[in-house]
């Protein structure tokens, strides 16, 4: 199957309905699999995956630099989205600080991602977190000037409140906002942010739309994970929470049982059937790429949507998203 593609945003550019993030890639999830890895960017270009989701802090650096390497000379007709400015990173990708949307220091980022992903433009490029100390308006006019310089084509901004998404959006026009949405994670239906997308004429891109793999049915304890797994310390997957959120995920299970398809073909096929909203579904093999991409083919009648959202309502699971330092730089 060839996956559709869609509009994002009002500001001309188009991806495929689901693209493919890549931070478990190089860090995050366990032990990286670099030629696995390529193997799967690889696959994901040929079912029709047209974009594909980095950020310099994934690694650091690394994760960058593996998908330059991926997708040297299958550039063309691709969308290349990156993230800076999450952290403060020096030279050597060491972290020094928290969130940075310095203009200099977004400069210098831009530069950097460039240069390790071997290419002279970002197709979409994401402040990664909102700087309290630093107004938008200042991060985004520098991000401004890098599109009207050509390194830039596309503006996005992630994990940002609805103010910070209007200042960001007067200043320079956003195509894209990102942040966490699944059916674990629904605030943005609450908070103002899709109403906000929405208004603005701003696409909005979803990532972790499987729970970080949590609704797939795949991970039922922490033991599940490889040892060096960020998630053991994610509050969701804590055996605090953990019974809550197993008794949600049967209900996603019973319901996937009813038509036939996995867990997480329906979770998913859930993300993807709510309106302007484009996937990011992360994973480093191939076997869960085509997994994934299977659930574009997944159409959900209005019962069953309307079901899934009823039986997981807004604020349903228990835990937050992120440990507290996680937390601290998402915006409210």
């Amino acid at each position: 199957m060839t996956l559709r593609t869609h509009k994002i945003g009002s500001h001309g550019l188009v991806s495929s309905v689901e693209g493919l993030g890549t931070m478990g890639m190089t860090a995050m999830y366990g032990t990286p699999d670099e030629a696995e890895a390529i193997r799967t960017v690889h696959r994901a270009v040929d079912l029709g995956v047209t974009m594909f989701d980095t950020a310099d802090m994934y690694g650091p650096f690394s994760g960058e630099e593996l998908l330059g390497r991926a997708l040297k000379g299958r550039r063309d007709g691709l969308v290349v989205a990156t993230k800076g400015g999450g952290v403060t990173l020096d030279g050597s990708g060491r972290f020094v600080g928290g969130p940075n949307g310095g203009p200099d220091y977004l400069r210098a980022c831009v530069e950097g991602s460039l240069r390790r992903l071997g290419t002279d433009h970002i197709d979409l490029y994401y402040l990664h977190r909102v700087d309290p100390g630093v107004p938008v308006e200042e991060s985004f006019g520098a991000l401004a000037d890098l599109v009207t310089e050509g390194k830039l084509r596309h503006l996005g901004i992630s994990e940002a409140s609805p103010a910070s998404i209007r200042a960001a959006h007067a200043t320079a026009p956003l195509s894209a906002v990102q942040t966490e949405y699944s059916l674990f994670s629904r605030d943005v239906e609450v908070n103002g942010v899709l109403d906000t997308v929405r208004e603005l004429g701003i696409g909005f891109v979803a990532y972790a739309p499987l729970g970080r793999g949590f609704l797939t049915g795949a991970v039922r304890s922490v033991r599940d994970l490889p040892a060096h797994d960020f998630r053991r310390t994610s509050p969701r997957f804590a055996d605090a929470n953990l019974a809550q959120n197993l008794s949600l995920l049967d209900q996603i299970v019973a319901t996937a049982d009813e038509l036939g398809v996995t867990p997480g073909r329906l979770a998913l096929a859930w993300v993807l059937a709510q309106e302007g909203v484009t996937a990011v579904p992360g994973t480093k093999r191939r076997t869960w790429l085509e997994e994934n991409v299977a659930a574009a083919a997944v159409r959900l009648d209005p019962a069953t949507l309307a079901g899934l959202s009823a039986a997981i309502p807004v604020g349903a699971a228990a835990g937050e998203r992120y440990a507290p330092m996680g937390m601290a730089s998402i915006q409210e």
